[in-house]
C-alpha cells in the first residue's frame, strides 16, 4: 500500500512541477530585513494558479525578478548554485531531473516518467532540495547600541583616562552575501522557510552583533579621538557620524573580524547621546577655559579683565588706587596690554639695572605715572585732575 501511495505521489508531484513559475520579493518586506525567500507569484488578477507544485523545486524556465538593491542566491542540496547582484529578469536553469519541465524542452519522458522513477525512490518526494532567498544589499538601518555604566579609554588630547556612558544607532551593510549566509545565517533561513532580521528581538544573531559592537566601544572611541585628523576632539564626536562609524568598523573588525568572517561592516553611526563622568566633565571646563584664553580672543580677554581691575581698584582706593595699578600693569606695556611673549632662544645681553621706583609720595612721579594712564585710556580726565590735586595738596 505504502508504495502504491508512493508512486500516485511522485507522478502528481511531477506533473505539478512542470509548470513554469514566477518568483519576486514579497510584499511588505521590511527595510531591516537581511535575507527573506524568493516568493511565487501565483496570481495576478484572478489568473494563474498552480498550487500543486512541491516544496523545494524550482522548475527550469521560472523567471526571477531581482529588485534594485537587493541580490538573488541560489541553493541546491545546501550548496550555493548561483548568485545576481544586478536588478532584472533570470530564468531558472538545473541539470536536476526535478527542474526538468515538458514546457522548457524536457520531453515528456524526460520531465514525467523519469523524474517519478526518482520520486519514487524517494518516497514521492523530489530527489533534490532547491530554494533562493534574496539578501539585501542596501544599507540595514535602526541597529542599536547603548552602554548601561562608564566606558573607558585613554585620551592623548586631555592626557588622562576619560570615561562616558553613551547610545546611538548604527547602519549595517552586507558586503559580501555568499559569507554572510554561509558563515552567519541559519539553516532554516537558507532553505526559504524564514526570514533573518538584525533587529527582531528573537534573533540571537543580532543580540550578538549588538554585544560586539558595545565590547568595541571603548577602543573606538579611543581610536577616534586620538587620531590627529580627527582633530583629537571627543566633541566632535556626535557631528562626525561617518568619521565614528569608520573608527566603530575598524574596531569592530579588529576584534571580530565582521567583514573578513561575516561579510558585515558598519557604514554610519547616529550617536543620539553621551554622557561623560564627572572627572571628564571637570576636565573639558578647564580646555573650554584655556581655549578661551588662546589666541587673540585670549588678549581681549585679559584686556578686558585687566580693565575690570583698573575699574575695581578706582571705586575701591581713588586715583591713588589707579596709579598704583598703572603701576603693577606697565610691564604689560601701557599702550596696549598683550599676552606674555616667549624670550628667544638665544640668551639676551643682560638689561641695565633698572633705576629705583621712585617714592610713591613725590607729586611728579605720581603726576608722571598718572598722565602716562591718561594718554593710555586708563584712566579719564577727571581721575587725573583727581590725582592732580591730591598731589599737589590743592
Amino acid at each position: 500500500m505504502g508504495l502504491i501511495q508512493a508512486a500516485i505521489g511522485a507522478i502528481g508531484g511531477t506533473l505539478g512541477d512542470q509548470w513554469l513559475d514566477f518568483y519576486g520579493v514579497p510584499d511588505g518586506v521590511s527595510s531591516t530585513v537581511a535575507v527573506f525567500p524568493a516568493v511565487q507569484k501565483s496570481e495576478n488578477n484572478g489568473r494563474g494558479g498552480n498550487n500543486r507544485g512541491s516544496d523545494g523545486v524550482i522548475t527550469n524556465g521560472s523567471k526571477f525578478i531581482v529588485p534594485e538593491g537587493y541580490g538573488l542566491v541560489l541553493l541546491e542540496d545546501g550548496a550555493f548554485t548561483g548568485f545576481a547582484a544586478e536588478p532584472g529578469a533570470y530564468i531558472w536553469n538545473s541539470d536536476e531531473p526535478a527542474s526538468q519541465s515538458v514546457f522548457s524542452g524536457g520531453g515528456l519522458v524526460d520531465s514525467v516518467i523519469k523524474q517519478s522513477w526518482e520520486r519514487f525512490k524517494f518516497g514521492g518526494r523530489p530527489s533534490a532540495q532547491q530554494s533562493a532567498v534574496f539578501v539585501t544589499l542596501k544599507e540595514l538601518p535602526n541597529n542599536k547600541f547603548g552602554t548601561q555604566s562608564e566606558i573607558y579609554w585613554d585620551d592623548s588630547f586631555l592626557n588622562t583616562q576619560v570615561g562616558a556612558i553613551t547610545r546611538g544607532t548604527y547602519t549595517l551593510k552586507i558586503t559580501d552575501p555568499l559569507t554572510f549566509i554561509r558563515n552567519f545565517v541559519p539553516a532554516q533561513v537558507i532553505s526559504g522557510q524564514a526570514v533573518f532580521d538584525f533587529t527582531d528581538i528573537d534573533n540571537p544573531a543580532g543580540e550578538q552583533l549588538f554585544n560586539e559592537v558595545v565590547g568595541s566601544l571603548a577602543p573606538a572611541f579611543s581610536m577616534y579621538t586620538n587620531d590627529p585628523a580627527k582633530g583629537n576632539r571627543i566633541a566632535r564626536l556626535q557631528q562626525d557620524s561617518v568619521g565614528f562609524a569608520q573608527s566603530l568598523s575598524a574596531a569592530v573588525e579588529e576584534n571580530y573580524k565582521w567583514k573578513s568572517d561575516r561579510g558585515l561592516e558598519i557604514i554610519k553611526t547616529a550617536i543620539i547621546s553621551i554622557e561623560y563622568d564627572a572627572n571628564t566633565r571637570e576636565l573639558l571646563k578647564n580646555v573650554q577655559r584655556a581655549d578661551a584664553l588662546s589666541g587673540s580672543r585670549g588678549n581681549s580677554n585679559l584686556q578686558a579683565s585687566v580693565a575690570a581691575g583698573v575699574e575695581a581698584a578706582g571705586e575701591n582706593a581713588g586715583p591713588g588706587g589707579l596709579i598704583g595699578m598703572g603701576m603693577a600693569t606697565s610691564g604689560l606695556g601701557v599702550g596696549g596690554l598683550q599676552q606674555p611673549v616667549p624670550a628667544p632662544a638665544a640668551p639676551a645681553p643682560a638689561a641695565p639695572a633698572a633705576p629705583a621706583a621712585p617714592a610713591a609720595d613725590d607729586p611728579m612721579a605720581v603726576l608722571k605715572r598718572a598722565k602716562e594712564m591718561l594718554d593710555a585710556g586708563l584712566i579719564t580726565q577727571a581721575d587725573y585732575d583727581a590725582a592732580k590735586a591730591k598731589a599737589l595738596g590743592l
